[in-house]
């Protein structure tokens, strides 16, 4: 991670693992249709309307706090997104689930159905997308998309440079999450669920227990192991 110079207007674009896996496919493949802007570096907090210099000075702390480099990694970058509301909308949308946290055994599932509340209609267009931190812990698959029921597992989308717990993204309307075994020890991941058109968010804490496995001692008696 590093920082971009901000006394100048700067681009800096970078493909995701999923981008660079379509780009070398050819260019066909390979087509940007849609775009976001975040703000994570902005901290509002340092907007200073009683500045000694006047209205043109009270932003300058903000104007001068250095951009962040673009990162592969979603789940580490534009975690707060710009979104464009209709005009006289009077309160922000909410993407809200049943659960905020999940505990499952191991090949365990359970659905997580999102919805927007001080929204009328809000992300039935383009849905909700789906970030799971780690897939060693669960799985995660689309059971219904917008208009229509998938019955086969959704390809994941594996972004970050680590190798050992990659990040796994959805996009739909409701989605399964399935617990992997875990013999070491409980495993713990988050679950980030994304309104595509309001930009509202919801973190769900992800708990798979550790798996009971019964061993067979010398003398022929079954035990069990935590």
């Amino acid at each position: 991670m590093g920082y971009l110079n901000n006394s100048s207007i700067t681009i800096d674009a970078i493909l995701t693992r999923k981008g660079r896996e379509l780009l070398a496919r050819g260019r066909d493949e390979f087509k940007i249709t849609q775009f976001a802007l975040a703000d994570d570096e902005i901290d509002y907090d340092l907007y200073n309307p009683e500045h000694p210099n006047g209205t043109a000075f009270y932003g300058a702390a903000i104007e001068n706090m250095p951009i962040l480099e673009a990162l592969p990694d979603e789940t580490q970058m534009m975690k707060y997104k710009l979104v464009t509301l209709p005009k006289g909308t009077a309160r922000i949308p909410v993407v809200a689930v049943a659960q905020n946290a999940i505990t499952l055994q191991a090949n365990q599932t359970t659905i997580i159905r999102p919805d927007t509340v001080n929204f009328a209609g809000g992300n039935r267009q383009f849905g909700y997308t789906v970030i799971l931190s780690d897939s060693d812990v669960a799985s995660v698959r689309v059971t219904q998309t917008l208009g229509r029921t998938s019955t086969s597992a959704t390809s994941p989308q594996f972004i970050g440079d680590n190798e050992a717990a990659q990040s796994i993204t959805v996009s739909g309307v409701e989605f399964e999450i399935v617990a992997k075994e875990q013999y070491d020890s409980d495993a713990t991941a988050t679950i980030v669920v994304i309104g595509n058109e309001t930009g509202g968010r919801a973190v769900i804490d992800l708990t798979v227990k550790k798996l009971n496995v019964a061993t067979v001692s010398r003398k022929g008696n079954i035990e069990s192991a935590l």
